[in-house]
C-alpha cells in the first residue's frame, strides 16, 4: 500500500508515541521497590557501588554498609558472631556520654583509624560515606553538605549543614550499652577509642538513629531487611574488637539475621 507524505508522519508519529509509553513504563517497573523494601524516595543500598560488605571492611575505613547476601558469606557471618561471648546487661548507674570523652574528638588515644588526622570524627565519618561531599570554604574537613546512601532506611538523603540532625552518626554498638556491659570498668582512653572508632560509625538517617536508642539487636533491627545480617555483622565485629559481650537475647537474634 502506498501513503501520502501527511500519512507517513502520522504513523511514525504513532509509531513514537508506543515506544516512548514502553519504555516510561519500563522505567516505572524499576524503579519499583523491591517485595518488603522501602519506598517514596528509598531505594535498595544493594545498588550502592561504594559500600561496602562488613566482612571486607573488617577496620570500619571504607564506605558504607552493603548487604551481606551470598551462602558463603552468611556463613562467614555466623562463624564471626558465634565467637562473640555473653553476659547479662548490667546497670546504667553511673553512665554519662561524657566518660566516653567528649563529642567526636579527633584525639582517641588508641590509634584507631582517623585519629589524630586534624578532622573530628563526625565530619571523617560523613567524608568517607558521603557521595558528592562539599566543604567550608577554606576546609578540607568540615562537611557542608553531600548525599547519603543511608544503609539503615535505603533512602537518599541530600544532607546540608544547615539541616544537620537530618544525618546522625550511629554508635552501632551504643556507649551506654557497651557501659553496661563491661566498658564501665575501663579506663577512659578506650572508652574514648570506641566512641571514635570508625568501626563503630555510621553516618544514618536521624530518626532512625534517635528510634534505635540504646538497644541490642534483640529489641532494634534497621528498618531495610537487606542489611540485617550486615549491621550484626558490624556489632560482632565491635564486640570481638574491644572484648564486649552482648547478651545471649542478642546473640541469638544476630544469628537468626544470617541464616542461623
Amino acid at each position: 500500500m502506498r501513503h501520502s507524505a501527511g500519512g507517513r508522519r502520522v504513523i511514525l508519529a504513532s509509531v513514537a508515541v508506543l515506544a516512548t509509553g514502553s519504555i516510561l513504563a519500563g522505567c516505572k517497573g524499576v524503579a519499583s521497590p523491591p517485595d518488603g523494601g522501602p519506598s517514596g524516595s528509598a531505594v535498595s543500598t544493594v545498588g550502592n557501588g561504594r559500600a561496602m560488605n562488613p566482612l571486607d571492611n573488617p577496620d570500619g575505613t571504607k564506605p558504607g554498609l552493603a548487604a551481606v547476601t551470598s551462602t558463603a558469606d552468611k556463613a562467614k557471618a555466623r562463624s564471626l558472631i558465634e565467637k562473640v561471648a555473653t553476659k547479662g546487661r548490667g546497670p546504667k548507674t553511673g553512665y554519662e556520654r561524657d566518660k566516653f570523652g567528649y563529642a567526636w574528638m579527633d584525639s582517641a588515644p588508641g590509634g584507631i583509624p582517623f585519629s589524630h588526622n586534624g578532622c573530628d570524627s563526625r565530619n571523617d565519618l560523613l567524608k568517607r560515606d558521603g557521595e558528592k561531599v562539599r566543604f567550608r570554604a577554606g576546609s578540607d574537613c568540615i562537611v557542608t553538605s553531600m548525599t547519603l546512601h543511608d544503609p539503615y532506611t535505603g533512602k537518599i538523603i541530600e544532607w546540608t549543614k544547615s539541616h544537620a540532625t537530618t544525618v546522625q552518626i550511629d554508635h552501632v554498638m551504643p556507649l551506654s550499652y557497651d557501659w553496661q556491659m563491661g566498658a564501665s570498668r575501663w579506663a577512659k582512653g578506650k572508652r574514648e577509642d570506641i566512641a571514635n572508632d570508625p568501626l563503630n560509625l555510621i553516618p544514618v538517617d536521624g530518626r532512625t538513629n534517635g528510634a534505635k536508642s540504646d538497644s541490642g539487636p534483640a529489641t532494634w533491627l534497621p528498618p531495610n531487611k537487606q542489611i540485617r545480617c550486615s549491621y550484626v555483622v558490624r556489632f560482632a565485629q565491635v564486640s570481638l574488637k574491644y572484648d564486649l559481650p552482648v547478651t545471649t537475647a542478642d546473640k541469638q537474634m544476630m544469628l537468626e539475621q544470617c541464616g542461623g
